[in-house]
């Protein structure tokens, strides 16, 4: 009964529209107003509805787009002038110019959700001109242009928010993008063609965002060919890894971003027993990355020793000490554990997150196989929600959680986990360092820190790698691994193509030429991966996820 009820509702459903594309995701969107915006995937939706000043490039360039040249800074640094584009429109017909530049930024820094990034550095923002505008900053600011290149920044029309100045608009977004949003709910976005764009027209018809609730779904909507497009967003691993072996195989298409996710653990480092340093050092000896990321990951997350990604600049790769449980056995009897007395440490995890158990648990199998005596790791789950809002009040001895940077620069990995506006002795009483979990802090950090802002070129980045050997020696956070964005693409589509901020470039989706079209053109097509009903490509996720994740020798058994 199911499936004839399924057969008649799709033979019913009006026939996709000529070069519309699906893309699918776990991403639930509540709004689209850019002062929400603080998840990927609302970042996702907005890079294809609207235009930032500035964009990385996927080799890493910085290229202007709603600017028209990089800023030209006064002589003290404290004043910036971006000329603007003309000749661009907003969705609603109405011009973009300086003052539309002006009113959106003013009104991100007053109620943005990531305001503060802007406000905590931009005094304040005037038109120079008709089509140029004036920041002046409250203190130099090197990473000003990767900054600007953040999509949240996206301007909006003032026709359309102009009762919206002081609240969000959630269900609606009028920009400059390459497509404008003719449909919203939390689960479907609609994405149209905006004729009147200034740029390149997108290569396809249209696309259509939709959010499945599960990776079964997900995985099993790909495969069944009911999407074209797969984002990693929500997706297991085991599903991850299948799609990577069709790719291999010719069936699909795989495309990765840059990585700019990293995944780490954060030490209470105020409260015992955690306040000592050399429990923290021993901690981080006791952390097999290799073994982690092979049995949690199969090898999909690289190891990470560092704070920073390693494909930015003033990265140092191997900051943190490596796995060595010689000496951490060493440095726990130093403490006073070991024989008879191990240190027992509560470990939290977020409950939703299903590669999240998996590693708290392959972390604590392999620590019982290998320092049993002196750690022992007692492991719970906590809801993402919750657990974040624990997090900034100490009630969280070891968390784990990731963290992507809004615009790919070292000084949006550092300054949100190491700032500190208020230090008493080694303790950050108030501050990023307090809102992320560890509370730690040294002394002249933070000078440091602003100096890196200031300063540019080689001086900048030897600062930078100074500054994550400093933090490694304190232990705050241990890194674990670092996250890719994939995406992958049917048969008949074309490869997934990513910028250099890590977000999928819809507007360069396009279905590929039939096979005869394709021969007489010269051009190869993979072989089409088998069609399945969904519910068997359900059945065969089901199976693929029913394996074992194991520590070797007397260790238990640890279950995907």
């Amino acid at each position: 009964m199911v499936a004839l009820l399924a057969a008649s509702l799709t033979a019913c459903a009006p026939p996709r529209p000529e070069g519309r594309l699906i893309v699918a995701s776990k991403s639930r969107i509540d709004s689209l107003d850019p002062v929400q915006a603080s998840r990927s995937g609302q970042m996702q939706v907005l890079s294809a509805l609207g235009d930032p000043l500035y964009a990385m490039a996927a080799d890493g360039r910085l290229e202007p787009r709603l600017a028209t040249a990089l800023p030209q800074l006064s002589a003290d640094g404290l004043r910036a002038r971006i000329p603007l584009r003309r000749g661009v429109l907003f969705h609603d017909g109405s011009r973009f110019d300086a003052a539309a530049m002006v009113f959106s930024l003013r009104r991100f820094m007053a109620i943005g959700t990531l305001g503060y990034q802007l406000a905590d550095r931009v005094k304040a923002v005037r038109a120079s001109g008709t089509h140029e505008i004036e920041l002046e900053l409250k203190a130099p600011f090197s990473p000003l242009t990767r900054l600007l290149s953040a999509i949240a920044l996206t301007p909006v029309s003032p026709t359309a928010y102009r009762q919206h100045g002081d609240k969000p608009l959630n269900g609606r977004f009028v920009g400059t993008g390459p497509y404008r949003l003719s449909f919203f709910s939390g689960q479907q976005q609609r994405l149209t063609p905006f004729q009147g764009y200034w740029g390149p027209r997108p290569a396809n018809g249209g696309i259509d965002l939709v959010t499945l609730s599960n990776s079964t779904a997900l995985f099993g909507a790909l495969r069944s060919g009911e999407v074209d497009v797969l984002l990693a967003n929500g997706l297991e691993i085991d599903h991850q890894q299948a799609l990577h072996r069709d790719a291999a195989a010719g069936h699909l298409h795989e495309g990765s971003g840059p990585p700019l996710s990293i995944g780490f653990f954060s030490l209470l480092t105020d409260q015992p027993p955690l306040n000592n340093p050399t429990v923290r050092n021993a901690l981080a000896r006791s952390l097999d990355r290799r073994t982690i990321s092979e049995r949690v990951s199969l090898g999909m997350r690289p190891p990470l020793r560092q704070l920073v990604p390693p494909s930015l600049s003033g990265s140092e790769p191997d900051a943190w000490p490596a796995y060595d449980p010689v000496t951490a056995r060493r440095l726990f009897r130093q403490a006073g554990y070991c024989n008879g007395r191990p240190l027992r440490l509560p470990l939290t995890f977020r409950s939703d997150i299903p590669s999240d158990r998996l590693l708290a648990l392959t972390w604590q199998a392999q620590v019982r196989r290998d320092l049993g005596d002196c750690l022992a790791l007692e492991v719970s789950g906590m809801e993402s929600t919750t657990a974040y809002d624990q997090l900034g009040k100490g009630a969280l001895t070891l968390f784990f959680y990731d963290w992507i940077g809004d615009y790919p620069d070292a000084e949006n990995f550092l300054v949100p986990l190491l700032g500190c506006s208020k230090v008493k002795g080694g303790r950050c009483a108030e501050g990023n360092s307090a809102l992320s979990g560890s509370f730690w802090s040294a002394p002249g950090l933070e000078a440091e820190l602003q100096r890196s802002s200031r300063i540019g070129g080689s001086e900048r980045q030897t600062l930078l790698r100074a500054i994550q050997r400093r933090t490694a020696a304190g232990v705050p956070y241990l890194p674990v691994w670092l996250m890719v964005e994939k995406a992958w693409s049917g048969p008949g589509i074309s490869p997934p193509r990513f910028d250099g901020s890590g977000r999928l470039q819809l507007e360069r989706l396009q279905r590929l030429a039939p096979p005869l079209e394709q021969a007489r053109s010269g051009m190869s097509r993979p072989a089409p991966a088998p069609r399945r009903s969904a519910p068997a490509a359900a059945a065969a996720a089901g199976s693929a996820s029913d394996r074992f994740a194991t520590v070797p020798s007397s260790s238990p058994e640890v279950h995907r």
